[in-house]
């Protein structure tokens, strides 16, 4: 047992002089820089966060590209000059590696869209939450068939009564989400609503009544659709709500930026 105890004393010494090594911090540097600017390059930033930090993101990429290529050339300047005493920008490697094993997953791993069961988790509604600021007074694009999702969430912020929109003419896109306590011929056309961050996106939507004679299995969950139809009240589980009455419902691809604000 001694025996054994001193061997994984040595193997851990070894294991932490290595971790010593402070180029583990210009490696740590460069990986989220690139992680960073990928997610950009690659239009991820947009299932991620808010769009006005999108300019926060890049610059602090290229900052850490500044400092891994500063940090580069003091070790190398260490290196030719063994008096000049080295001071590590994280104890003892141990953040390095951390940093490092993120920063790999994130190049690894490629971020996800919120889809429909993370909206039922969340709760759907066809409201904004108390937490947002309520508008007063809302002012959207003349015809109700130019309204996106959002501005019929929020029209119904400003006049919750669903019969005022009867008979308007909608056109809007979302995703499917099966409630559980929707009839088989509705499904549920919904959007994620970004704050902030992913971290705060909550999803909004509207019924949807298919037209006569389909089924919402011909319109898979997480599917994105274009819904064309009217505006009507229906009643479910003694709520009156803003209903659409599909005339038309078109497949779309999941469009660059899922999220509205």
């Amino acid at each position: 047992m001694t025996h054994l105890t001193q061997k994984i004393t040595r193997l851990y010494q070894q294991f932490s002089s290595q971790l010593d090594n402070p180029w583990l911090d210009v490696v740590a540097l460069f990986l989220w820089a690139i992680v960073l600017l990928k997610y950009w390059i690659t239009g991820k930033l947009y299932i991620l966060i808010h769009p006005n930090y999108f300019g926060l993101t890049i610059a602090a990429g290229v900052t850490l590209f500044v400092l891994g290529g500063l940090k580069a050339k003091q070790m190398i300047q260490e290196t030719s000059s063994p008096t000049v005493q080295h001071i590590t920008l994280f104890p003892k490697g141990w953040s390095s590696v951390l940093l490092i094993f993120t920063a790999c997953l994130g190049l690894l791993i490629t971020p996800q869209m919120f889809g429909a069961q993370t909206a039922l988790q969340r709760g759907l509604t066809e409201s904004l939450p108390v937490t947002r600021a309520q508008p007063q007074e809302f002012r959207t694009a003349i015809k109700p068939e130019n309204r996106s999702l959002i501005e019929w969430v929020r029209l119904l912020n400003v006049n919750p009564e669903p019969d005022a929109y009867k008979g308007q003419k909608a056109k809007v896109t979302g995703f499917v989400i099966y409630p559980p306590d929707l009839p088989q011929n509705y499904i549920w056309l919904g959007r994620f609503i970004l704050t902030c961050c992913a971290a705060d996106a909550y999803p909004i939507g509207l019924p949807v009544l298919l037209p006569e004679g389909k089924s919402r299995q011909l319109y898979a969950q997480d599917s994105w659709l274009e819904v064309e139809g009217e505006m009507y009240t229906e009643t479910f589980n003694n709520q009156r709500k803003l209903t659409i009455k599909a005339q038309n419902i078109k497949a779309i691809l999941p469009p660059k930026n899922p999220y509205d604000y």
